[in-house]
């Protein structure tokens, strides 16, 4: 297995020092929920790259690391939905929190591979679509600035990652275990820029 490099621990230790950043700082003046949705995403962020820091990259193959890393796109489009598409909420909400149960259900209740894969990345694939494509329409309508498109930035790369450990996981990797494991630590450095500046940016 890959070991994580001096410069691998650098990018971690940056992740991390960001999304305390964010949970401390950058999501003041909100309302309860979103407030809390963002809180538990970058708090959870901030706990996967410790988790890699100190176990190293074996811990991506853990089914309880899997349904942990779902939390964050979850939860950050959750909150955003929450912010801005009232109308959407309660809806939106109950059909994360189904997609949640079902990716721990798939993962503990030892699935086929393909049925587990295939959940996550229904699940991953739309919460990464609200991510990516919400902050493009409220800059479209004018309801946030420019900077909210790098949400949108932070939401492909994310939704690329999972797609790319998913396929993995598959046994039909697009990149090899090696050339993903070492590219990982940099790619969630700059979703976590990418998220920490659109969100105090918009």
């Amino acid at each position: 297995m890959i070991k994580v490099s001096p410069l691998d621990r650098l990018f971690f230790l940056m992740t991390g020092v960001l999304a305390s950043y964010q949970i401390a700082i950058g999501i003041e003046g909100l309302g309860g929920v979103p407030t809390l949705a963002y809180t538990i995403g970058f708090g959870v962020l901030l706990v996967a790259g410790l988790l890699i820091l100190i176990l190293g990259f074996e811990v991506l193959q853990s089914p309880i690391v899997v349904l942990v890393a779902t939390i964050i796109p979850l939860s950050l489009a959750c909150g955003m939905v929450w912010e801005y598409l009232p109308a959407w909420r309660s809806f939106y909400l109950c059909g994360m929190f189904i997609g949640f149960v079902a990716i721990g259900v798939t993962r503990f209740a030892k699935a086929p591979p393909a049925i587990s894969t295939l959940t996550l990345a229904i699940v991953h694939g739309t919460a990464g679509i609200t991510i990516f494509l919400l902050p493009v329409g409220m800059v479209a309508a004018q309801r946030a600035a420019q900077g909210f498109l790098l949400v949108s930035v932070g939401g492909a790369l994310i939704g690329l990652m999972g797609l790319l450990l998913s396929f993995l996981r598959l046994g039909s990797p697009i990149l090899s275990q090696e050339r993903l494991f070492k590219a990982f630590p940099l790619l969630f450095l700059v979703i976590t820029i990418a998220y920490v500046l659109g969100f105090n940016w918009r």
